[in-house]
């Protein structure tokens, strides 16, 4: 993997999934002593300047994840050429950051779990479900960041 300083995790609104991947992800590289600058957005700014879910925050601060200061935003053009790694909750998202992304950077764009070694391929929204969809959610994300800093750690070596 060639290096990696900066990590924007995309869903659609911005207030599920990607913040949940934005949180699990620095406090595991934090733990790991690996500085990677992580960020999230939307593919849609439906919720821009909006905190997370509630939803989401009860149960990521239950397993420790501190989600202050993430505020909702819209996936930005200038995203594409400042984040080395543009990682999408779900295909749709992963096919809607393709069209807008300029072709010399769609080399950053993959699927949040392309690093997972799970029975999903996108983590599935939470938003209309009960708790056990932002369990399920959690689960599959702090796998994908463990395997993605895994990756990241052998590289500088």
């Amino acid at each position: 993997m060639s290096t990696v300083n900066s990590i924007l995790f995309v869903c659609l609104g911005n207030i599920c999934r990607s913040p949940t991947a934005e949180a699990v992800f620095k406090a595991k590289a934090k733990k790991r002593g690996i500085q990677v600058q992580s960020d999230s957005a939307g593919t849609m700014a439906y919720h821009q300047g909006s905190s997370s879910d509630k939803r989401v925050r009860v149960a990521g601060e239950r397993r420790g994840y501190d989600f202050s200061g993430i505020i909702a935003r819209g996936i930005e053009d200038k995203d594409f050429a400042d984040f080395d790694l543009i990682l999408a909750a779900d295909n749709q998202n992963l096919q809607d950051l393709r069209s807008r992304c300029p072709l010399e950077f769609q080399h950053k764009l993959a699927l949040i779990l392309s690093f997972a070694d799970a029975d999903y391929s996108e983590v599935p929204d939470p938003y209309y479900g009960g708790e056990q969809g932002f369990e399920l959610v959690l689960d599959l994300l702090e796998i994908s960041c463990d395997n993605l800093l895994d990756k990241l750690s052998a590289s500088v070596r």
